[in-house]
């Protein structure tokens, strides 16, 4: 498994908003210069991730976008969920009618541990931790 660019920008996006959330709404080409992401490929990114209510917009000469949420009320489950729809290693896990064997295969429970698991381990992690996280200090997750 892989994650997307989608995932990857999206959430040094986020990460870029939770550094300066209470400072009122950030424009997209500030956040692109920092990021070294194109301002183009974040406009795409901003519309699900508004559309899941993790970040709202203001139009105008102040205008931009904020995080809609404390920093530490966003995981990056939520973000990659909403860029990427949900997240499966084998597509039997979530859905199960895709597959004949499902009630005798002696593989499926290990994906479904295997999913679980990477799905626990995003919803682990805030923005805020990413931001106390910010003097390259190591975050310690298990997995």
């Amino acid at each position: 498994m892989k994650l997307t660019t989608r995932s990857r920008y999206g959430i040094r996006l986020m990460y870029d908003l939770a550094i300066h959330y209470g400072q009122g709404y950030i424009f997209l080409k500030d956040i692109s210069e920092r990021q070294q992401i194109s301002e183009k490929y974040l406009g795409q990114l901003i519309l699900p991730l508004k559309s899941a209510e993790l970040v709202t917009s203001s139009r105008g000469a102040h205008g931009g976008y904020s995080l809609s949420k404390r920093p530490e009320d966003i995981t990056l489950f939520d973000i990659v969920n909403s860029l990427e729809g949900t997240l499966c290693v084998v597509e039997c896990v979530r859905k199960p009618e895709v597959c004949d064997r499902v009630s005798s295969c002696p593989t499926r429970p290990v994906w479904e541990k295997f999913d679980n698991t990477i799905n626990d381990f995003l919803k682990g992690i805030s923005l805020e931790s990413l931001k106390q996280n910010e003097g390259g200090e190591s975050l310690m997750y298990n997995i």
